[in-house]
């Protein structure tokens, strides 16, 4: 069985990305927002929901830049996909993921960052933002290819 995950990229005025801190595993790793889609939700309603959820602005769900997979005997079947989004509203804040209680919250803080500072950065997913992002946003890409496999 098949667990789906979605991923926002969402970019301002100043082509910062927007990103998330979250907590796991004992260690803090930077993330475009994002998660889990629900029973009878589709990719890019998730997203947006997500967006929202997770930073307060609402997000109009664009393009798909990535489809990645991972079929992993520890972690099983999974996919997210990564689209563009615009912004249409809402206030920049930090959220809280509501699968989890206020003891026991994920998210740590919610900015945008430069090019330049995502690739300082050393916990970062997917590792796609600190060069393949730019490439994707800069250039003409007849024949993209969205899909990846993660090893």
């Amino acid at each position: 069985m098949w667990v789906g995950g979605v991923r926002v990229i969402i970019l301002d005025d100043e082509k910062r990305v927007l990103m998330v801190r979250q907590h796991h595993d004992g260690k803090d790793i930077w993330m475009v927002p994002g998660g889990g889609v629900e029973a009878g939700e589709n990719c890019r309603d998730a997203g947006a929901r997500e967006v929202l959820e997770e930073t307060g602005l609402q997000v109009k769900m664009g393009k798909l830049v990535w489809h990645v997979e991972e079929v992993s005997v520890e972690r099983g079947h999974r996919f997210v996909n990564f689209f563009l989004a615009e912004l249409t509203g809402g206030t920049l804040e930090l959220g809280v993921d509501p699968e989890f209680d206020k003891d026991h919250q994920v998210l740590r803080e919610v900015r945008f960052m430069s090019r330049e500072e995502l690739s300082q950065l050393e916990a970062l997913y997917p590792e796609y933002l600190k060069d393949e992002l730019w490439s994707f946003l800069e250039e003409e890409y007849s024949g993209y290819d969205a899909f990846k496999i993660r090893e």
